[in-house]
This record gives C-alpha cells, structure tokens and sequence, in this order.
C-alpha cells in the first residue's frame, strides 16, 4: 500500500476530531473534514454518514478514512441504531464502492465494559458490552471484520479508553488517551503495512493501566504521555470505591 495521502476525517467537530485536527497533519497528508454540523476550518464540509450516497462521493479519491462520527454518548435504542450503526455500515460500504483500502475506526471500551479487568488485558478481547452505545460499537468492529474478510479492506478497531485534554477523574489515571496520543495511534493506524483486521486498545502508557499496548506496537504505535503526570489534580477516592471502579473494563458496568 502506498503512503497513505488523502484522509477523510467523519465526525471531525467532536472532541477526538477537534485533537486530531491539531496533532494529525503532517508533510504530504491532506484531511478532509467532515461532520453532520458545520465545522470552523479550511475546506471543511457537511457530511450525514447515514447517507450512502453522500458518503460514497466523499470517498471519491480518498486514501484512507478515519470514521469518528457517531453519536458520543449512551442514548435511546433507535438513535443507536440510526447514527451509530447505519452510519458505521454506510462508512464501510462507501469505502468498498469507491475504492478505499483502509478504515481507522473509532471503537470504545465500552463494546467490552462488562469484561473483567485484568493486567495486560488483550487488545481484542471478545465483546462484552456495557450500553446500547457499546453494543453499537460491537455492531461497527463486526462490519469491519466482514468488510475485511468479504472485501479486502484493511480495518482497524480503536477501543479508546478515555480521551480528553487531561485526566478527568481516577479511572482515567488508567484509561487515558492523551491528544498527542491519539494523534499518534491514528496515524499508526494509517500508515502500517497490510494489517488486515485488528483491534486496538486506545490508551496512552500510564503508569496505572491494566489493558495491553501489544496491539498498538504491532502497527508501530509507542504512545509517549503518563495520566500519572496528572494524579496529583485528580481526587482521590476511597479504596473500596477504587475497587469496584476497577473491577470491569467499562465505567457503566461499575455503577
């Protein structure tokens, strides 16, 4: 596969697209940002992922696409299965129309928040979801290994931890995927040589984590940042209720 071009970015007005807007460029790459919303940046353009057909032009001469669209939170069953899996599906098959070899997709830990944590848990621990959102991201690895087997496309499933500026809370000083991070796992994702199917844990390397980085460094992926560097900020919380915290994967499945 040649070096990877023109990028089409879907969902890039959320958080993650907003990060990977700003740590993602590089010489000789072009993203191509789209969303369901107006996005403040150069060239941007709306995209409704649930439309095949738009979809498939968008892909038009695309090297790459990195599927982040979707609905972020857990909600209702319908919308689940309208933006999250309809979309999802639609991402994949405008990439086989048009001729697009590679998908990055933005998974969760939540397709697997009801898995026990356990040190240097697998990357592709089957599914044990903990929402309908996780169940929708179940639905969209599941596209991906058919869209792989059935049609050749190389796909890569993020199963992100918790990716925000900073560490939000005490799970997170395991969970935590920094910006430059993710930046770097995506562009992993993008540029290694044939990796057919996989799933990917989304996390950077702190000191607290339990979930693997074998994944990650099989496609060349050496996260640099610690949460640990942000322990001091976060509260703390009673050893019972750290536990209980970390006893499953997901943080719905601790509630």
């Amino acid at each position: 596969m040649r070096s990877v071009q023109r990028v089409l970015v879907t969902g890039a007005g959320g958080r993650i697209g907003r990060m990977l807007r700003e740590h993602l460029p590089r010489e000789g790459r072009e993203l191509l940002l789209t969303d369901v919303v107006p996005v403040d940046a150069p060239g941007a353009q709306v995209l409704d992922v649930t439309d095949l057909r738009a979809v498939v032009a968008a892909c038009a001469g695309v090297d790459a696409v990195v599927h982040l669209g979707g609905t972020p939170a857990d909600v209702g069953w319908d919308e689940v299965v309208q933006t999250n899996v309809q979309g999802t599906y639609c991402v994949f098959e405008a990439a086989r129309r048009a001729g697009v070899p590679r998908v990055v997709y933005a998974s969760s830990n939540h397709a697997v928040g009801f898995r026990a944590n356990a040190p240097e848990l697998p990357d592709d621990v089957p599914m044990r979801p903990d929402t309908f959102y996780g169940v929708g991201k179940v639905v969209g690895e599941a596209l991906g290994s058919l869209y792989h087997d059935r049609h050749g496309l190389d796909v890569v499933c993020l199963r992100i931890g918790t990716c925000y500026p900073e560490p939000p809370d005490f799970r997170s000083l395991s969970t935590w995927l920094s910006p430059g991070d993710a930046a770097r796992l995506v562009d992993a994702s993008l540029t290694a040589p044939h990796p057919g199917f996989r799933i990917v844990w989304g996390i950077s390397r702190n000191t607290r984590r339990v979930w693997s980085l074998a994944g990650g460094a099989a496609l060349g992926y050496h996260p640099q940042d610690d949460a640990e560097a942000y322990a001091y900020t976060v509260p703390p919380v009673e050893p019972v209720v750290e536990k209980a915290g970390r006893e499953f994967v997901g943080r719905f499945s601790s509630l």
